[in-house]
């Protein structure tokens, strides 16, 4: 037959309720003792009695546990104040980046000109001087790029023409033709003979005899 689980509640019947006790106390007790022999612990057991009768057991001296469980425990108590504080200091913290994010939000929909019927005259005039700071800073930045965008084509034309400069000596130590075609038709008219001829009508001259 399956026993049923027993239901932890006070025993109403005084003399159950003391044999239950006595039963109890004395198999708490054995248990005590064999966790500190097993696994080497130090184990210190005290029970009081419904008419404060005391019962204990100890692995070691009584007065050396309660006195190492009181340096434990206001180790732990110190751990736990620490742990509030800590805790208490991120909540602040937590509190302080939740309005700070919320501000940022605001400034950036002023930017951005959305929510501004709630904004005063003063607070208008915040937005627009932030706008013309960051109008001069974006204004400068593209300043600077094209500056160096500047610098950066200023050297590439450097190399080119250092190029060049090398392709034209590569040129002018080359041997050049003795004449050009026009030259050439020039010359060889000068060299050409003319050739001179009369034209004579009757018989040709005699010389004359001596």
């Amino acid at each position: 037959m399956v026993r049923g689980k027993t239901q932890i509640k006070r025993i109403e019947n005084a003399t159950s309720r003391q044999v239950t006790f006595s039963k109890r106390r004395s198999g708490l007790l054995k248990k005590a003792f064999e966790l500190s022999v097993l696994c080497d612990a130090e184990v210190s057991l005290m029970v009081f009695s419904q008419k404060g009768k005391l019962y204990e057991f100890s692995s070691s001296s009584t007065n050396k546990t309660i006195e190492r469980y009181q340096k434990n425990d206001k180790n732990l108590r110190h751990d736990k104040i620490l742990l509030e504080q800590t805790t208490e200091h991120l909540k602040e913290d937590v509190a302080t980046m939740s309005r700070k994010l919320e501000l940022l939000e605001n400034s950036k929909r002023r930017i951005l000109g959305e929510d501004l019927d709630s904004c005063s005259i003063d607070e208008l005039e915040k937005v627009e001087e932030q706008l013309d700071r960051s109008l001069r800073n974006i204004r400068a930045r593209k300043n600077q790029l094209l500056r160096e965008h500047i610098a950066l084509l200023k050297d590439e034309e450097k190399v080119l023409m250092e190029e060049n400069a090398e392709l034209r000596k590569e040129n002018e130590v080359r041997p050049l033709p003795l004449f050009t075609d026009r030259q050439q038709e020039e010359h060889l008219q000068r060299e050409t003979v003319d050739v001179e001829t009369q034209l004579f009508i009757g018989p040709p001259e005699r010389l004359s005899s001596h």
